[in-house]
């Protein structure tokens, strides 16, 4: 059993950066693919990032040279670096492993104000 904790959600204006981080317990390996959702209100969810494999990333179109995913292997911890954040941008974030089967986090928000 896996779990996925978030934190480092919160307000900020447009412009303005914030990190995401995401620690997995339950596995004593590095787990693949890990990353991050969004979903907006109204809208479906959206893959923002993810580590598809040790060396292979993925980013949604909206977020490249904006967001940038991270991850300490010794503490099984993914991170999401924002910057120049837009209104746009306004999501609960979750975080999403699989290990045989899918893993969410409770998900945090992330609010861009204009």
């Amino acid at each position: 059993q896996v779990q996925l904790v978030e934190s480092g959600g919160g307000f900020v204006h447009a412009g303005g950066s914030l990190r995401l981080s995401c620690a997995a317990s339950g596995s004593r390996y590095s787990i693949y693919p890990m990353g991050w959702y969004r979903q907006a209100p109204g809208n479906q969810h959206e893959l923002v990032a993810a580590f598809i494999s040790a060396d292979t990333t993925n980013y949604a179109d909206s977020v490249k040279g904006r967001f940038s995913i991270s991850r300490d292997n010794a503490k099984n911890t993914v991170y999401l670096q924002m910057n120049n954040l837009k209104p746009a941008d306004t999501a609960v974030y979750y975080c999403y492993a699989r290990w045989g089967m899918p893993y969410w986090g409770q998900g945090t928000q992330v609010t861009v104000s204009s």
